[in-house]
């Protein structure tokens, strides 16, 4: 006779859902090189400040917006991707960057705490066959649409228009 643990009942007790979701992938193709772009992308998009996320975590909402100084979007996090080719002897350019804003998340995750699984979001920036760059990145109301909030989708319309702004920008 075998006896569950207790780890093992607690996991057969819980309900596991699934939802099919239909995102909308969003590619954006320029001609500018990739080293051009990666330092528009960064000078634009500022790396995001750490007391940011410290004033909202004391309840200190009007010092985090002081602190944004108008950017709408931050980077949060940068990772070579295309070094990871190496191990396949084809090291590529290519980044994936987390950009967002602790703040606007903030305006989601109050609604519904799941939302924070797409926040920050993820951008992918690499060099194309020609010597061009591509941004890719699945668009964010149809990200957090699927939570059925109104008040979360508009933050993700709103994030649609800032993040093709930023990367628009950039590519230019």
């Amino acid at each position: 006779m075998m006896f569950a643990t207790e780890m093992e009942r607690a996991v057969a007790a819980s309900a596991v859902t699934r939802q099919v979701l239909q995102v909308q992938h969003v590619t954006m193709k320029t001609s500018k090189k990739f080293a051009d772009v990666e330092a528009a992308l960064e000078k634009i998009a500022p790396q995001l400040d750490p007391e940011i996320a410290a004033a909202l975590s004391r309840g200190d909402e009007q010092r985090a917006t002081e602190l944004e100084r108008g950017a709408p979007l931050f980077i949060f996090l940068k990772r070579d991707h295309g070094a990871l080719l190496q191990v396949v002897g084809r090291s590529r350019k290519a980044l994936q960057y987390e950009i967002g804003n602790p703040h606007t998340a903030s305006k989601m995750t109050r609604h519904r705490l799941a939302a924070g699984l797409y926040a920050p979001l993820r951008v992918m920036l690499y060099e194309d066959e020609t010597g061009g760059s591509i941004f890719e990145y699945d668009k964010p109301s149809s990200l957090f649409g699927q939570y059925g909030d109104e008040r979360v989708t508009e933050v993700g319309r709103y994030l649609d228009e800032a993040l093709e702004a930023l990367l628009r920008k950039a590519g230019e």
